[in-house]
C-alpha cells in the first residue's frame, strides 16, 4: 500500500503511523473536488485500502 501512495503524484507526503490509522498521506490538489477524485478513484481502489478519512485544510 505503501508504494502504491507514493506512485500517486498529488501525494506529497507520506507516513507511517502506529495505532487506529495505519498511514497519513498529504494530498495536494487545486480544489476539494479534486481531492475527492483522488479519495475515490486513486486511493480508495488501492487493493488492502479499507476506509479513508479526510480532513481538509485550506491554503491561503
Amino acid at each position: 500500500m505503501y508504494h502504491a501512495l507514493l506512485a500517486i503524484k498529488e501525494v506529497v507526503e507520506l507516513y507511517p503511523l502506529f495505532g487506529e490509522y495505519d498511514l497519513i498521506a498529504k494530498v495536494e490538489a487545486s480544489d476539494y473536488d479534486t481531492i475527492g477524485e483522488i479519495v475515490v478513484s486513486k486511493i480508495r481502489a488501492i487493493e488492502g485500502v479499507r476506509a479513508t478519512k479526510t480532513l481538509a485544510r485550506m491554503a491561503f
